[in-house]
C-alpha cells in the first residue's frame, strides 16, 4: 500500500472513530462525574483525526512529527478513559470493548509511525 492511500484510510479511519467515541459519549451518565469524563473522552477521541488530517497537510517533517506524537498521546489519553468507562460499568461493556479494540490499534498505529520518523 502507498503512503497516500494508507494516509487517506488512517484519516478514514480516525474519522470512523471519532463518531463512535461522540456516540459513546453521548450514552454517558448525566451526573457531574459522568460530563467530565464525556468532555475528556470526547475531546481526546475526536483530536487523534483531527490531528492526524493536520499532520497530513503540514509545512515541514518537524510539524509532521509533532503532530503525530499529539495524535499518539491523543489515543493514549483515550484508552485511559475508556479503561475508567469500563471499570465503572457505565456502558455496555461489548460496545465499550469493540470501542476500546480499536483504540489500541490507533494507538499501535501512531507509535508505530512516531518511533518510524527520524528528528
Amino acid at each position: 500500500m502507498e503512503n497516500k492511500e494508507f494516509s487517506k484510510q488512517l484519516e478514514s479511519r480516525t474519522k470512523k472513530f471519532a463518531i463512535s467515541i461522540i456516540n459513546l459519549s453521548a450514552s454517558l451518565p448525566v451526573t457531574t462525574e459522568g460530563r467530565v469524563i464525556k468532555n475528556q473522552i470526547t475531546k481526546s477521541g475526536t483530536s487523534i483525526g483531527a490531528n492526524y488530517r493536520e499532520a497530513n497537510r503540514s509545512r515541514s517533517k518537524a510539524d509532521f512529527r509533532n503532530k503525530i506524537k499529539i495524535c499518539e498521546s491523543e489515543a493514549s489519553e483515550t484508552v485511559y478513559w475508556l479503561e475508567i468507562i469500563i471499570i465503572l460499568n457505565w456502558v455496555d461493556l461489548a460496545k465499550t470493548q469493540l470501542i476500546m479494540n480499536e483504540a489500541n490499534e490507533i494507538l499501535a498505529i501512531f507509535t508505530s509511525i512516531s518511533k518510524n520518523l527520524r528528528p
